[in-house]
């Protein structure tokens, strides 16, 4: 999902992402799988809780909704993800582990799913029944909520979502049904090998029907507008400045719970963080370029690698120049990816080398990971930018070009687009970056509507899967708000995953040329670091899981240990 944006405090992220694509203080519309690279954030994880069960962490922005149908941002997933639970979550090395759901069976074809569900209650005291999950996702697809994620996930997935979504046929002929308030059946267009990963996403949450009517356009606007039937529930709500979540006694499984509350302070300042974390106030924060090779070898140090990808958006309907092909590359090429990694960020990030990151998924016939099957994409070539970049500006006419760049306004943010403006002005003569930082919501918003010319984005897994990077810029798609249309790709995707959607091999070698073309051919993005967090977290705190998907970090299984 997951889905655009850099190195700022902890439980800060697409995606996204996304996106996009996706966790604490992500940037992006994320995005988030069902967590290939993931790991305790403190490898000494066992021991007895005891003290005081309470944490205070960082937000880089505001939480824009806590609707699940309606989320879009990596901030707003954190912390609606340890507010309710869908029919499964995940845990650590990203497995799937119990939620809603009890049980499940798959028909012969994989095309029909029903999940019997567990005894469960909502904060209120109402039982979490079946219906909640037909209306959830009935409600995700309906143009009139007008959810981002919900076409997006539900799309060619869940039978008849593409109709729902564009008005064609109403919401209650949506593959979905509750035959009892303890039985769900789902009905797919085809197989899904991943489907079940996928439900642990925010967008396949359950919804109160009664309570989401009842409050309206204040539904989870704010905290007394809020409902759970997660580990946690919303108490507090401070716009701007943080906001309380408190152990869940009406959650099924609170007895695996252990913190009584989560303290969440929004701050944007790196340098701020620090100083909070060192003066006990915080017990998180993350660590930029400046900060790392201070604190390596202070004991709350870690560092967590994840597979999200940053990189440029080139929206092709607002800008001239980027809507030539050779620009796009000679951009894309200015960019030395290796002096950002290890100078700028310098807290374990990677450069990339193509849009699918490292250490996500492997080869269905091998253990050799789709990176390196694919092989590198994308590189930096100062000769060649400018070769391409003096040919693109020919062929559109002008010795000069000026575009703006759309990034967060965090302090970390505003060093690296500096440093993309840096970078470009001074190999690609007649450059001009005008670089736009703004806050995270409206960097969001401005995503959304495709307000953007260059944005410095985010995305990351939404399921372990290559086709939540590569679908994204499918011709029209919920994702592709840049004016990026290549038949060729598009007929890839598809025939993925249909024709060969249980075919993984030949699968897989669509998802290799597709990659190709998006990025070699066409330059339609452009890869620029695959993410890591250095980070300081108070070694009392242990069973604090970093995932690829949904929320960054999970907090259920959090303890502190005195």
């Amino acid at each position: 999902m997951r889905k655009a944006n850099y190195v700022i405090l902890l439980l800060l992220l697409m995606l996204t992402m996304a996106l996009a694509a996706c966790g604490f203080g992500g940037d992006d519309s994320a995005d988030q799988g069902d967590g290939s690279d993931s790991g305790d954030t403190n490898e000494e994880s066992e021991g007895e809780a005891s003290g005081d069960q309470s944490i205070t962490v960082t937000s880089k922005s505001e939480i824009p909704t806590m609707d699940s149908a309606l989320i879009s941002d990596s901030v707003a997933f954190q912390w609606s993800g340890e507010t309710v639970e869908g029919l499964y979550r995940l845990g650590e090395d990203g497995e799937l582990r119990d939620g809603i759901a009890e049980s499940s069976e798959v028909s012969e074809d994989g095309t029909t799913y029903t999940f019997k569900l567990r005894d469960a209650k909502w904060s209120n005291g109402d039982p979490v029944t079946a219906q909640d999950f037909v209306y959830a996702w009935q409600r995700a697809v309906d143009p009139e909520v007008g959810s981002e994620y919900g076409p997006y996930m539900l799309g060619g997935v869940v039978k008849n979502a593409t109709a729902v979504s564009e008005g064609e046929m109403d919401v209650e002929e949506l593959g979905v049904k509750a035959e009892d308030d303890k039985t769900f059946v789902v009905n797919l267009e085809k197989p899904i090998p991943y489907f079940e990963s996928m439900t642990a996403f925010i967008t396949f949450m359950p919804q109160n029907q009664d309570y989401v009517e009842e409050h309206g356009e204040d539904y989870a606007t704010e905290a007394e507008y809020t409902l759970s039937n997660g580990p946690f529930k919303m108490t507090e709500w401070d716009h701007g400045s943080g906001w309380k979540l408190e152990k869940n006694d009406s959650y099924w499984d609170a007895s695996e719970v252990q913190l009584n509350e989560i303290n969440v302070e929004v701050v944007k300042d790196t340098a701020t963080g620090v100083n909070l974390y060192e003066s006990g106030q915080l017990d998180f924060a993350n660590l930029s370029a400046e900060f790392v090779d201070q604190y390596r070898s202070n004991e709350g140090f870690t560092n967590v690698e994840k597979p999200y990808l940053y990189f440029f958006k080139f929206n092709q309907d607002n800008n001239e120049a980027l809507a030539n092909v050779n620009i796009r590359k000679a951009i894309s090429m200015a960019i030395d990816r290796e002096s950002l990694v290890d100078v700028i960020l310098n807290d374990g990030s990677v450069a990339a080398e193509g849009y699918v990151p490292s250490n996500f998924v492997t080869a269905p016939d091998s253990e050799t990971d789709f990176r390196e099957v694919n092989g590198q994409l994308v590189e930096a070539n100062e000769e060649k930018a400018k070769e391409l970049w003096q040919k693109g500006l020919e062929e559109i006419g002008k010795d000069s070009v000026t575009i703006e760049l759309l990034g967060d306004d965090t302090d970390t943010v505003a060093e690296v687009t500096a440093y993309y403006k840096e970078q470009i002005e001074s190999k690609l003569e007649g450059a001009t970056i005008d670089v736009l930082n703004v806050p995270f919501k409206e960097r969001v918003r401005r995503d959304q509507e495709s307000e953007f010319e260059m944005e410095a984005a985010t995305w990351g897994p939404d399921y372990t899967d290559p086709n939540t990077y590569l679908n994204m810029y499918l011709t029209g798609g919920a994702n592709n708000n840049m004016g990026y249309s290549n038949d060729e790709y598009d007929a890839l995707i598809e025939q993925a995953n249909n024709e060969y959607a249980q075919q993984p091999e030949k699968r897989f070698e669509n998802f290799y040329e597709a990659e190709k073309i998006l990025l070699e051919e066409d330059a339609a993005v452009a890869p620029l670091y695959q993410d890591a967090k250095a980070m300081l977290q108070r070694p009392s705190i242990k069973g604090v899981y970093s995932t690829a998907t949904g929320p960054e970090f999970e907090f259920k299984w959090a303890h502190v240990e005195e």
